[in-house]
């Protein structure tokens, strides 16, 4: 059996051995707690980050030896190679330069013959000249209004992110236009946002890489066809971000602003490219995403030169690692106790288990190991009053709380039993990282007995500023990119995604054949989806 790098080493013999003690007494939660000195040694601070993982269940020498593997892994050289351009992203032949998008440095980044940081700033600069533009009313749209609101087209990783970072924006700089997203392939999507605005005052933004996504096609159809109902010209609500030369980049279907995307950005990386530099510059200003990135470099370089001990991409992958690999953990709940930051989860549940969930190595050889876990979450503390019971009595997994020091509303809090509002969240959010790990006995009463020795990590950031919300972006890309690294995987491709699309497909071009013909029979289909394609079409169950 083909086994990866990180399976053969020296340190992870050590581990595998080490993790069959962590199920005694001894090494509960409880008692690692009890060193004094363990906050200090298990939290890495930035200076405008932190990162404590005293929570999880390790000692100083798993601790040392996943710093080990990191090195005979050579991880922080891998990381290198990829931000200056090597070509990381094996299957398809290119590199993943998602970081050169928010490079502030002299670094000379190639890729082919592309000078890539010239290209990434044209574009920036573009994008900062048709925005501005937007806002002071020179551009308009075909009725010579005001543009007041900005519709996404697109799916996947062309709305995730930039939706995510909408909404945290939107708790600590001022909006100057209002942001919608149109995702799904559902028509009742279409209708719940076309219904929240104005579409004389709208602009809709299609973010396509090939021009040919099946859901953004169909929904793009859609607008064109209630623009001009309204007698609206969709070529002057229309911007696209796409490919070079791709159908949405055709001179012969004009369009108000077309602005490129690169094949060597995937969507689940691409926030801090066009695809979210548009929409939200457009809803904040160039200046505000212009700092979200500068906040991204900033965790970008501590990702590439921070000592393995305090790098906190580093640790948190290879804490991941050995609750995976090493513990058995099958699922990470992500809670940020903030709501500006409630769409982190489905964010990062793309961007992690997109990049991590595969079923080969980066040789294509077949995996015998975990290749990441189940991911998902909830604001708190909406989270303990949903799936917490789980979390403390049920199955256990680990999970990472976040908070923000500082609050995005900046009136008056009231007092509520001594308190504030926020003072009460970060209450919780301290308490149920202490409560999984100790828990508590009650022999006399098991239905109030708590194991505790479940494992948690906790991530701060000073504030909902755009600096800080680009660094705990880039923490994420970069512990799933080294996580990605260290199981000899391939985060930059999703081959499984295309399974179900080819088989759409095939449906769809049986629904196309019976809309256009109705004697048309699905005799060439299987019975179950022969029933469900005759009860749609006939509108009847």
């Amino acid at each position: 059996m083909n086994h990866p790098a990180f399976y053969t080493t020296e340190s992870w013999q050590s581990l595998k051995n080490q993790a069959a003690c962590f199920d005694t007494g001894e090494y509960h939660l409880r008692v690692l707690l009890n060193d004094h000195n363990r906050f200090d040694r298990f939290s890495i601070k930035l200076e405008d980050f932190f990162f404590d993982f005293s929570k999880q269940r390790m000692d100083e020498s798993v601790f040392q030896n996943l710093c080990r593997m990191a090195r005979e892994l050579d991880l922080p050289a891998r990381f290198t190679s990829m931000a200056s351009g090597g070509s990381v992203n094996r299957t398809e032949k290119r590199a993943a330069l998602h970081t050169a998008a928010r490079d502030f440095s002299d670094r000379y980044i190639t890729t082919g013959s592309m000078d890539v940081k010239k290209e990434v700033q044209k574009v920036n600069r573009k994008i900062r000249a048709f925005t501005e533009d937007v806002h002071n009313g020179r551009i308009t749209g075909s009725t010579g209004k005001r543009f007041t609101d900005v519709v996404v087209v697109g799916i996947g990783g062309s709305y995730l992110g930039a939706s995510f970072v909408n909404t945290a924006l939107g708790y600590g700089h001022k909006r100057k236009m209002g942001l919608h997203f149109l995702s799904n392939v559902d028509i009742d999507n279409f209708a719940a946002v076309i219904k929240n605005v104005d579409v004389e005052t709208t602009l809709f933004v299609v973010i396509s890489k090939s021009y040919t996504t099946v859901e953004t096609m169909a929904n793009l159809n859609q607008i064109i066809e209630h623009l001009q109902a309204c007698s609206i010209d969709p070529e002057h609500h229309l911007v696209t971000v796409t490919s070079r030369e791709s159908p949405g980049d055709d001179p012969s279907n004009p369009v108000l602003g077309t602005f490129h995307m690169f094949d060597f950005i995937g969507g689940r990386y691409s926030v801090t490219s066009a695809v979210g530099g548009v929409p939200l510059s457009l809803a904040f200003g160039f200046d505000v995403f212009e700092e979200f990135l500068r906040g991204a470099h900033q965790m970008d370089l501590t990702a590439e030169t921070a000592e393995i001990e305090e790098n906190p991409a580093v640790v948190a992958a290879l804490v991941n690692v050995w609750n995976s690999n090493g513990l058995g953990y099958n699922a990470l709940g992500i809670i940020p106790y903030s709501t500006a930051l409630s769409e982190l989860p489905a964010h990062i549940q793309q961007l992690y288990m997109e990049s991590l969930g595969k079923a080969v190595t980066a040789e294509k050889n077949p995996v015998s190991y975990k290749t990441g876990v189940l991911l998902f979450g909830e604001p708190g503390t909406n989270a303990q009053h949903s799936f917490f019971q789980l979390a403390h009595q049920g199955m256990a997994f680990p999970i990472e709380f976040i908070g923000a020091v500082k609050p995005g509303f900046t009136g008056e809090q009231e007092l509520s039993g001594g308190v504030t509002n926020h003072q009460e969240l970060w209450a919780n959010m301290v308490s149920q990282a202490r409560a999984l790990a100790v828990g508590r006995e009650n022999p006399e009463d098991l239905s109030r007995h708590f194991t505790g020795n479940r494992p948690s990590s906790t991530i701060v950031i000073p504030d909902l500023q755009a600096f800080h919300i680009g660094m705990l972006l880039s923490f994420y890309e970069a512990r799933t990119v080294y996580e990605g690294f260290i199981l000899d995987i391939n985060p930059f491709d999703q081959f499984g995604v295309e399974l179900g699309k080819k088989l759409a497909g095939t449906i769809r071009k049986e629904m196309a054949q019976k809309n256009a013909n109705p004697a048309h029979s699905f005799h060439n289909l299987d019975e179950a989806t022969r029933f469900y394609l005759e009860i749609l079409l006939t509108g009847e169950l």
